[in-house]
């Protein structure tokens, strides 16, 4: 009797263990957080580096020569259009003008006796031009020597920061020589040269032919090499018409209000650029975008079945913390963006609205 009910027992496990796989309950789909996917318009800004660069520079040189008597700045100021910077001894220049003028009255009162003479038909008509003539050219000489004086004091010809003298007082210069006297710089307002990828360049003049985007305001904005933020906004003046073939890069020209002096030439500086506005740009989160074995961006939407479907995407710049999608999703798709890790390709999902707590996942039994 102890047998049989042994037996018994033993074929009961078996067929309990033989039914197990039948019992089995399958897992529910994936729970995943959805969004709609919407069109809006879209800032299309770039960083780009960029140098500082004078507004106007002047290389001070003297037109006459001489030895220089005074320097009148202060290396590293700030000065004037106009404003004297160096007197070279003009003695010699105003003897030379003194004469020159002396020349003038002698040669003025002979052109005036012989044109008198002339009337009364007392010299011939040659003698009385040659008269004029050389009082003319009197009168030509003088303003020539008064010129060359002026130019003994040697003025700014623009506003702005001066530099180093490279001439003591008592040095000798000579006219229009090689090395220049001081260096005058307008900093105030000043350049920011930005170098873009001609490629970049290329295609938002595509976009923008095609009517994807419209220009944009021109408006600069500048991050300092200490990573602050410039506290004044600049304009962009031209783009280059060449592209530097070492680099393959266009040259960009910002100007920039410098009140303060902060920005000095050859800064290192970081350019924010609004070159235009996608009017139906596509803005996704940057965790909803995945890379295949290739290394290409893709996304998975949940379909009107609740099926997860693979999308291969175009990506273009980061915008706020998210992509700029170009193609591969459209307004209207629900785009997955949590537990993107449980969905598989073309397998069922249950879609919430992202930002919605998921319930926890249900136990197995």
């Amino acid at each position: 009797m102890l047998r049989r009910s042994f037996v018994i027992l033993a074929c009961g496990l078996v067929l309990a263990g033989c039914g197990k796989p039948n019992q089995q309950q399958q897992l529910p789909p994936a729970i995943v957080g959805v969004e709609v996917v919407k069109e809006q318009p879209v800032a299309l800004t770039t960083e780009l580096p960029g140098r500082t660069s004078p507004y106007a520079v002047s290389e001070i040189r003297p037109q006459v020569s001489g030895i220089i008597k005074q320097r009148l700045f202060v290396e590293g100021s700030t000065v004037k259009l106009g404003q004297p910077l160096y007197q070279i001894d003009p003695a010699p220049y105003r003897a030379a003008y003194d004469s020159a003028n002396a020349t003038v009255a002698s040669t003025k009162v002979r052109a005036e006796r012989y044109a008198a003479l002339l009337k009364q038909n007392a010299i011939a008509p040659q003698e009385a031009d040659d008269a004029r003539a050389s009082y003319l050219q009197a009168r030509a000489n003088a303003e020539a020597a008064r010129i060359n004086l002026d130019y003994t004091r040697i003025t700014s010809p623009i506003s702005g920061r001066i530099g180093a003298s490279s001439v003591t007082v008592g040095a000798l210069v000579t006219a229009n020589q090689a090395t220049a006297l001081a260096t005058v710089s307008t900093l105030d307002p000043i350049y920011v040269d930005i170098d873009q990828s001609s490629t970049e360049l290329l295609a938002l003049k595509r976009a923008a032919s095609k009517g994807n985007a419209d220009p944009g305001t021109a408006a600069v904005k500048l991050i300092l090499d200490d990573g602050s933020t410039y506290a004044h906004e600049g304009k962009l003046q031209f783009t280059d018409v060449t592209v530097d073939p070492s680099t393959g890069a266009v040259r960009l020209r910002a100007i920039f209000p410098n009140p303060e002096g902060i920005l000095l030439p050859g800064l290192y500086v970081r350019a924010i650029l609004n070159q235009g506005t996608d009017p139906h740009g596509i803005l996704v989160p940057q965790q909803a975008v995945g890379h295949n074995e290739k290394g290409e961006p893709t996304a998975l939407v949940v379909d009107a079945k609740n099926i997860a479907r693979l999308r291969m995407l175009k990506t273009g710049r980061a915008v706020d913390g998210k992509w700029q999608v170009l193609s591969g999703l459209k307004a209207g798709d629900r785009l997955i963006v949590e537990g993107t890790g449980k969905a598989q390709p073309d397998q069922p999902v249950t879609p919430t609205p992202a930002g919605v707590p998921m319930p926890p996942p249900q136990a197995r039994h």
